[in-house]
């Protein structure tokens, strides 16, 4: 989903209050201020997770890039600037997207399906994938979107207001708002309201412990299963996401992962088998797996759509290697988007594109055989 403009927020046509029968909706920003100052003052705060160096250069610390900064400079993310020798973000609570989403959107299928999360995005990523969706942000520096001042406690008020179970931090990539996200977070937890993060997982280790830590549930964005795929189509590197994820299941955090197959890129058989045996090994056979149709997009415009018959071959094999939860992802209606007891292969959550039409699952169990379904299934 493309994030919204100015003018699309301050004519959207759903109240703060308002809750109907949706997939994804803007949020009114009618509490909010009017405008977006020149000032960026109460977008700064010092960043979180970096080293200061001799001459008021510093070192990044939040992601593997370890970046080095000059004064008056930013960081690879755009969003992380050295002013004197002290390190800055500068979009605390500057808020380019803010939208209610279905969880199933993000997609996060064993986290309390069938409930709303309240979704929001600031400028900037740490990597730069040539077939990113929200490139318009992700690889946008602050000043070049609009943007409105949103504070946490101001998130978790709406969320509250329009029965979001959930703030999920979405759309451009929240490792590099870390202290935006882990501030919202707090105050998410303070008003009854979790957190997920949908993440590239491309951070250091102590960014990742620190910041996903006060996440409820982290979905990862695995690009390939090859170095060479993320060095020439995402400009960044496997080992230290594959890291992440091993740093999540030791933390006992409620982890999915998304492959986006692409055509002709990341789509052979032998890559599938060798991810799936990864996760079965690393991280085990109930983790979640979603493989997704590839659309065209930024700057892999001349590439066709997945097949779906590559979708279910990606399946097939992923199951055959010991995966019990693995999905097809933007085929609306194809019945890999079920959850199955792995068991006696009832269906237990059926989904129709991001809408649940019937949830069985109860206590974390299939009420027919008895069957531990792993996930968060009630609030």
């Amino acid at each position: 989903m493309q994030p919204i403009d100015r003018r699309s927020f301050l004519l959207c046509a759903a109240s703060a209050g308002m809750v109907g029968s949706i997939r994804c909706r803007a949020v009114s920003p009618a509490a909010w201020p009017a405008a977006a100052s020149p000032d960026d003052s109460r977008y700064r705060k010092e960043a979180l997770f970096y080293q200061k160096l001799p001459n008021r250069r510093i070192k990044c610390k939040l992601c593997p890039r370890e970046c080095i900064v000059g004064d008056k400079e930013r960081g690879y993310c755009g969003v992380r600037e050295n002013r004197g020798g002290t390190y800055y973000t500068l979009v605390h609570s500057r808020v380019c997207a803010a939208h209610i989403d279905p969880i199933e959107k993000k997609p996060l299928f064993h986290y309390l399906p069938g409930t709303l999360a309240f979704s929001v995005a600031t400028a900037g990523c740490n990597v730069d994938c040539k077939f990113c969706q929200n490139w318009d942000i992700s690889q946008s520096r602050p000043e070049q979107v609009p943007a409105n001042y949103l504070p946490p406690q101001t998130i978790a008020a709406l969320a509250a207001q329009n029965r979001c179970p959930t703030i999920a931090y979405t759309y451009s990539e929240p490792a590099v708002f870390s202290e935006f996200l882990m501030d919202t977070a707090d105050a998410g937890h303070q008003a009854g309201i979790r957190s997920v993060a949908i993440s590239n997982g491309y951070l250091q280790d102590e960014a990742l412990r620190t910041a996903y830590a006060k996440m409820d549930a982290v979905k990862i964005d695995l690009k390939a299963f090859s170095q060479a795929f993320y060095r020439d189509v995402v400009g960044g590197e496997l080992k230290p996401v594959l890291d992440s994820l091993v740093t999540l299941r030791k933390m006992n955090k409620w982890t999915e992962i998304v492959y986006l197959v692409v055509p002709t890129l990341n789509d052979g058989d032998q890559e599938f088998r060798s991810l799936a045996g990864w996760i079965r090994t690393n991280l085990g056979g109930e983790v979640p797996l979603h493989f997704t149709q590839f659309h065209p997009d930024y700057l892999l415009r001349n590439l066709p759509i997945t097949p779906v018959s590559t979708l279910e071959r990606a399946k097939a094999i992923a199951e055959g290697e010991g995966l019990h939860y693995v999905y097809i992802g933007n085929v609306p209606g194809h019945p890999g988007q079920h959850t199955y007891c792995p068991r006696c292969r009832k269906v237990l959550v059926a989904r129709t594109g991001f809408e649940v039409r019937q949830m069985l699952i109860q206590k974390g169990g299939c009420p027919f055989c008895g069957q531990r379904i792993p996930g968060v299934w009630h609030s």
